[in-house]
């Protein structure tokens, strides 16, 4: 990861002090810095063998931060960035928490991916001081359920996976969460990015009530806190940056473009990887509202945008759309975009550098209202690189510079996403529904074989209404008389 270009801007004081009208907001913005630290010296004898056996050279902040609170059965909200070490923040606390010999599930926890549950499976394998005892299993959509159901049935005290797939075992009666001491949820934002929400509501109903929860997530935006407020009880709150002591409101990041020319694939390609569910994106310039407007609309994007050109009716009509969730994508410029509250916006996206600082604090302002946290995204070119530079030394702001996600990254993402969806509507068909889809199971394996095009037209017309969900799918017909009435126009 690049290093930033300056320290962090915390803009707590301000979030703290709208946030103190409301009591199930006020954990979100503070943080205790009086609460006790662990050192591998007092850690339990179970998380003190697996530490030894870790061979890491102390414990990072976070790690020192939640192990105390777990260890006393706190419920736990983090938020701490990727790579801060927080799987050792929960799994070293779990070997004092769970009882070897019990052979029954008695902690869970959820991943957005089956790459993530992975390594927090081969992290637990590593330093698990009692593998004769202590056992965990991995379990996750796009692979047969026999070996996860046999593994399942040996008996396992930790089971890591996707919401999707544990949620089929359950239902399937595989295993039971009747003894569950600790349920995690890790990279919480991911998690809703990915589409895993309806999965994780349905799962909530196999939660004993009588539990320790914790979440994990690098950002805080809306859905993020509503999902600790279904699933967590009075939690603690630790928002944790690299020096362990505050979090950033805004999370800001930084994406260069090497063309110029291919600006607005670049930007598509975030939009689709970070699949937001609202967004405003900043332009300097009218011209370039109206182009990225058509481009991105064409490409399936649910978009609206305002500019100068815009009548003020036309303004609040799109400003409505996007408050009332009609809209997913808000393009506008720096002036239309003026007096614009909505306190729902978990990104911001600035197509270019503004040419004026302020601007850049107006435009990011507009996610973290209310003391709710947010990611601000631009774009910049080298030659821009020098005034954003300017920006967050002159704000003190610390901006995280990263790699565009390549195609073939952006399609693995959203190849996970539709399978998400996929799987949810499967789940909700009845014994007849499925029978009916029997017959068409050996013509789809026949497709992919021969003439995976059409299925992959199927995929993408599903993506579509996935991204735009007012957006009706055309027939061949459709298309042909819309022809026939432009050439009649004509």
């Amino acid at each position: 990861m690049s290093k930033s270009f300056t320290t962090s801007l915390d803009f707590s004081s301000r979030a703290q002090q709208i946030s103190n009208e409301s009591a199930a907001e006020r954990i979100f913005s503070e943080v205790n810095s009086e609460a006790p630290t662990a050192t591998p010296e007092s850690l339990g004898q179970g998380a003190r063998s697996a530490f030894d056996k870790s061979g890491w050279p102390g414990l990072m902040p976070v790690q020192a931060h939640a192990i105390p609170c777990m260890a006393s059965a706190e419920d736990l909200i983090v938020q701490s960035r990727t790579g801060s070490g927080k799987t050792g923040a929960f799994l070293l606390p779990l070997f004092d928490l769970i009882d070897p010999k019990l052979r029954a599930t008695q902690a869970l926890i959820l991943t957005p991916t089956r790459e993530l549950a992975g390594q927090i499976h081969s992290e637990l394998n590593r330093i698990n001081p009692s593998p004769d005892t202590l056992r965990g299993v991995l379990i996750y959509g796009g692979v047969g359920y026999k070996r996860q159901r046999d593994r399942l049935s040996q008996g396992c005290q930790i089971v890591i996976g996707t919401p999707g797939r544990i949620l089929d075992h359950l239902e399937r009666g595989t295993f039971k969460l009747t003894q569950l001491r600790v349920f995690i949820l890790d990279e919480a934002d991911e998690m809703l990015s990915m589409g895993f929400y309806p999965a994780m509501v349905d799962l909530k109903s196999y939660l004993p009530e009588k539990r320790q929860s914790c979440m994990f997530s690098a950002t805080m935006p809306p859905k993020v806190r509503r999902l600790g407020k279904d699933f967590l009880n009075e939690p603690r709150f630790l928002g944790l940056s690299e020096d362990g002591i505050s979090v950033a409101t805004i999370d800001h990041r930084v994406y260069a473009v090497v063309d110029p020319m291919e600006r607005a694939r670049a930007l598509s390609r975030l939009l689709e990887f970070e699949n937001p569910d609202s967004a405003i994106i900043f332009t300097n310039t009218r011209r370039d509202v109206s182009f990225l407007s058509d481009f991105l609309s064409n490409y399936g994007f649910n978009i609206g945008a305002i500019s100068g050109d815009f009548s003020q009716a036309a303004r609040e009509r799109v400003i409505r759309q996007l408050r009332q969730g009609k809209l997913r994508f808000l393009i506008a410029t720096d002036v239309a975009a003026r007096g614009i509250d909505i306190s729902e916006l978990s990104h911001v996206f600035q197509y270019d550098v503004p040419l004026e600082s302020e601007l850049y604090i107006h435009r990011t302002g507009r996610t973290a209202r209310a003391g709710k946290a947010g990611v601000a995204i631009t774009l910049a070119t080298w030659e821009e690189e020098s005034r954003l530079t300017a920006i967050a030394h002159r704000f003190d702001i610390r901006m995280e510079k990263r790699s565009l996600p390549t195609p073939e990254e952006v399609a693995a993402r959203t190849a996970q996403r539709i399978t998400v969806v996929l799987e949810q509507q499967l789940r909700g068909k009845s014994n007849i529904e499925r029978e009916r889809l029997s017959q068409f199971v050996p013509m789809v394996k026949a497709l992919a074989e021969e003439d995976p095009e059409l299925i992959a037209m199927l995929v993408d017309e599903l993506n579509q209404v996935r991204m735009n969900p007012n957006k009706q799918p055309q027939t061949p017909r459709s298309k042909k008389n819309k022809s026939r009435r432009n050439k009649g126009r004509r």
